[in-house]
């Protein structure tokens, strides 16, 4: 049963100005072991070596998803709508608390690296042997499994899941005011106030009023300009890239029985693919970056030289092609291995069908879509009411870019064809 606290709980917040914490729940999860290490996890992974002030965490993100759906569902109730289960208020507030317990350092790069998926991790702490589990059994039996099910969007009232995860979600709207403000950018810049105030529970699902649509075509246009100014950087591309490089070469020296000269756990059963949830829960990016720090030093020149243009911010370069092949790739690939680099690690290629560009489309799914709510009650997706939404939906592909280590191509450039050293001009 949900049970307030003696005193409200406040968390000064740079975008939300002000976080109010109620529950006594909400507050003893904010204050476990689990909870806590989201401050050593960053939001937006490698980014901080591309924006400097991107040095915001997972914990700072939670706390505003967790605000915005309070705010969301004190406005239901206090309008009274027959629409919205009261009795979901609690499931709701700690889904959006805890929708990213399972991220790992690096977020999306480290699932990238070991094909690992962070709402899988929520989910096994929240049901683990945890102290977050703990304090969702005093709630009431079977409550644990009930947050895990509106993460892993399974649970049996899709409006629950709505709130946290959906095209309009309390996870997006904090991501986009939270980045833009950390990178110093305008475009994640949206009028937060309004959306929230326009929302409305309707058969089952989340809905805008159609009064607020110029609102909710600022947001998606928000959301473009961040995909592509902010989260699919090439700069930040290289780093995740080097990043990944890192992971695969020592996966790589691990099973040829490479010794390395330093190793903490549980890195071993990182890279093996056999993490328990105590284990992951040790992992943070303070671990892995003084893992890195001392690879530098290894004997492996390939690890040792990634691991130094991680830590060291030296990047690789690249540059941008509009169209490519795989007999292109191919023979790139041989070319820089006849004179004398290491295709593998010297040479990647970002293909647009890589970048995870989830910016609003239609796809005929409900639950994919922004349905804009009339006076009559009737509903309409967006798209079909919005030219804006219509002109940014799936048009924006993208380029190749051929990452490399400059200095490396320097030395062999001359021993190149021209059609290859041609690539490399920028």
């Amino acid at each position: 049963m949900q049970q307030p606290l003696t005193e409200e709980k406040v968390f000064k917040d740079p975008v939300h100005n002000y976080i109010h914490v109620q529950d006594v729940v909400i507050w003893r999860l904010i204050n476990t072991s689990e909870f806590q290490r989201l401050r050593r996890i960053r939001q937006l992974g490698t980014s901080y070596l591309t924006f400097h002030g991107a040095e915001h965490s997972r914990f700072s993100h939670s706390l505003g998803v967790y605000e915005i759906t309070r705010r969301i569902i004190s406005q239901f109730e206090r309008g009274e709508y027959t629409d919205w289960p009261k009795e979901e208020k609690l499931v709701a507030l700690c889904a959006a608390l805890l929708h990213d317990l399972g991220h790992g350092p690096f977020s999306h790069s480290i699932e990238e690296a070991f094909g690992m998926n962070h709402e899988d991790w929520t989910c096994r702490i929240i049901l683990g042997d945890t102290e977050i589990n703990t304090v969702l059994c005093q709630v009431e039996p079977g409550f644990p499994e009930k947050v895990a099910a509106v993460i892993s969007k399974t649970y049996d009232k899709p409006i629950v899941v709505n709130l946290v995860t959906s095209p309009l979600d309390a996870d997006r709207m904090d991501y986009l005011l939270r980045d833009a403000y950390q990178t110093g950018v305008n475009y994640g810049t949206i009028d937060l106030d309004r959306i929230l105030r326009l929302l409305r529970p309707h058969k089952g699902r989340i809905v805008v009023k159609d009064s607020g649509m110029h609102a909710v075509e600022d947001y998606l246009m928000s959301r473009y300009q961040m995909y592509w100014q902010i989260y699919f950087h090439p700069v930040t591309r290289s780093s995740e890239i080097i990043l990944r490089l890192i992971f695969r070469r020592a996966k790589e020296l691990m099973n040829q029985g490479y010794t390395f000269g330093f190793l903490l756990d549980p890195l071993p059963d990182l890279i093996r693919g056999d993490l328990t949830v105590s284990q992951y829960l040790m992992l943070d990016e303070s671990l892995i970056q003084t893992v890195f720090n001392l690879w530098k030093k290894e004997e492996d020149p390939v690890l040792s030289d990634l691991c130094s243009r991680f830590m060291d911010r030296r990047l690789y370069k690249y540059v941008q092609i509009d169209s490519m092949d795989m007999s292109m790739i191919d023979d790139l690939r041989a070319a820089l291995a006849k004179a004398g680099l290491h295709p593998d690690y010297d040479l990647e290629i970002d293909f647009p069908t890589d970048l995870p560009y989830d910016v609003f489309r239609k796809d005929g799914s409900t639950e994919n879509q922004i349905l804009l709510l009339d006076r009559e009650g009737g509903v309409r997706e967006i798209s079909e009411v919005s030219d804006i939404v219509r002109s940014i939906s799936g048009i924006h592909r993208g380029k190749y870019h051929l990452y490399y280590p400059q200095n490396k191509l320097e030395q062999i450039k001359d021993k190149l064809p021209p059609d290859i050293q041609k690539l490399f001009v920028k």
